[in-house]
């Protein structure tokens, strides 16, 4: 995502909520800081049977009518909104909890099919806030219909545990783990998972979430004297880490976007500069009146790093580092290797919602430097592997950094 503010209202890039993504305080560069606070667990406010329908009532008409005033689109793609409340308001009201009611928030959102279209419920935004979450520490995704271990969080519960990158989670709490299936994990409250582990044997592991932070900036040397640099949101803290990087003047860079979902705007247009000796248009802006602007890099204190570039790109590449790979794509200055990313890119503002829930609302459209749309389309590299495998996780392989250190000279 990206973002620059304008008070408490929050323009974006975001193509979700993070794990996944943070939106931060304020446009000026000199304090592009997040605004996280210490981190604490959520607790739900309580609200009585009684309660609970005016309430859902009052989320649903101001969601309904932040879309209504502000989506970036005046004719809807075609949709009426107008009719969404008798569709979906009676529904909303009859929400038990915070969960459902946001649900039927979402599914009225998809009707857009707007990938920055998304209410997120108050835990959601807590965690934002503070830029941490209860977990354990590890992601998966499904590989040949098995849930594999691809991220273990340094530190973590996980970590500490000794699960390993391959493993493949099988069970939680004693229940086969399926989709769709509702965890919220809690400080203080124990989960057992049964593993799978890179040898196939049986692993059983009781893990105690703790507050985590998922957002990483790694750094280490390649074959050939290549820098590698990962991180995964632009944001302040991440723009003066890159730039140091690159002003150290290693001869190539591999920069690793496969778990970057976005950030600041600002930082974002700061990021191209770092590449370039003067700045370059970034694309068009396109507002809900159809007034366009051209958009362009900012220099500030800028590394003019002037050797090679590959990045790297997978399905969960989004928004502003969807921008930033197609800008030094389209340049010539960077050559991207990964799998086509998300195609979330749009500038969106976030608003409050009563009882601490937040919507964020697609306000701008975005047209890359090729005249297109990346909204569901995304950058295709210039070099796609085959995608990984269990076999790949388990030896270590990395077929996308394999195929970009081909690249470099």
């Amino acid at each position: 995502m990206v973002s620059s503010s304008a008070g408490s209202v929050l323009r974006t890039l975001a193509s979700g909520f993070r794990p996944l993504a943070t939106v931060l305080c304020i446009a000026s560069l000199l304090a592009l800081a997040g605004c996280a606070t210490a981190p604490t667990e959520y607790h739900a406010p309580a609200l009585t049977a009684a309660e609970r329908p005016a309430h859902n009532l009052a989320v649903f008409d101001r969601a309904w009518s932040l879309v209504n005033d502000h989506y970036f689109d005046p004719k809807f793609r075609g949709v009426d909104w107008g009719a969404m409340p008798a569709k979906y308001r009676t529904e909303a009201a009859a929400a038990a909890d915070e969960d459902a009611l946001y649900r039927v928030l979402n599914q009225m959102n998809a009707e857009l099919k707007e990938s920055h279209l998304s209410a997120f419920p108050p835990r959601r935004v807590h965690e934002r806030t503070t830029e941490h979450q209860a977990a354990v520490g590890l992601r998966w995704q499904l590989l040949g219909g098995k849930r594999v271990v691809v991220d273990v969080v340094p530190g973590s519960p996980a970590a500490a545990a000794g699960v390993r990158l391959g493993w493949v989670a099988t069970a939680r709490n004693g229940a086969p783990i399926r989709d769709g299936d509702i965890y919220l994990p809690h400080v203080g409250q124990p989960v057992t998972y049964a593993f799978l582990d890179e040898h196939d044997g049986p692993r059983t592991l009781t893990l105690e979430p703790v507050l985590l932070n998922f957002v990483r900036r790694e750094s280490h040397a390649l074959p050939g004297g290549a820098l590698y640099l990962r991180f995964d949101e632009f944001d302040r803290e991440s723009l003066s880490w890159l730039s140091d990087h690159l002003k150290t003047r290693p001869p190539s860079v591999v920069i690793d976007l496969r778990s970057n979902p976005g950030g600041n705007a600002l930082a974002l247009s700061v990021a191209v500069a770092e590449f370039f000796e003067k700045r370059v248009p970034e694309g068009r802006l396109i507002q809900r009146s159809g007034a366009a602007r051209e958009e362009h890099s900012l220099s500030w204190l800028s590394a003019r790093y002037p050797g090679w570039v590959v990045l790297l790109t997978g399905r969960t590449t989004g928004s502003a580092a969807e921008i930033f790979s197609h800008v030094l794509q389209y340049h010539g200055r960077a050559k991207v290797v990964g799998q086509p990313t998300a195609g979330a890119v749009i500038y969106s503002r976030v608003w409050s919602l009563p009882g601490g829930g937040q919507i964020q609302v697609p306000i701008i459209d975005y047209l890359g430097l090729d005249g297109q749309r990346l909204e569901g389309r995304g950058v295709t590299p210039n070099v796609v592997p085959p995608a990984v495998t269990l076999t790949d996780l388990r030896a270590g392989r990395d077929p996308d950094l394999d195929a970009a250190l081909k690249l470099l000279p």
